[in-house]
């Protein structure tokens, strides 16, 4: 597992490269309800989602642009984990 440190908070780089993936290029700015959901399949993808792999969600929670529905889904389910 890779991880960067971002104003001195480990994250998990995957997660942070799959949402930078997800919102570049010609009209990807926004996160999508797919893209959200590839988010969330990623985090889960050991024996559950670990403390670095949810503050990496909520780093790209506050730091990324999601629209309207992508961004409900994505709080109900972070609210989950």
């Amino acid at each position: 597992m890779a991880y960067v440190t971002i104003d001195g908070e480990k994250y998990e780089k995957e997660l942070l490269d799959l949402a930078k993936k997800h919102t570049t290029g010609k009209g990807e700015e926004k996160l999508s309800k797919d893209e959200v959901a590839d988010l969330f399949k990623s985090a889960a993808d050991g024996q559950g989602v670990t403390e670095t792999e949810k503050n990496t969600l909520a780093y790209i929670r506050k730091n990324f642009v999601f629209t309207d529905a992508a961004a409900k889904d994505f709080d109900e389910a972070f609210a989950k984990l």
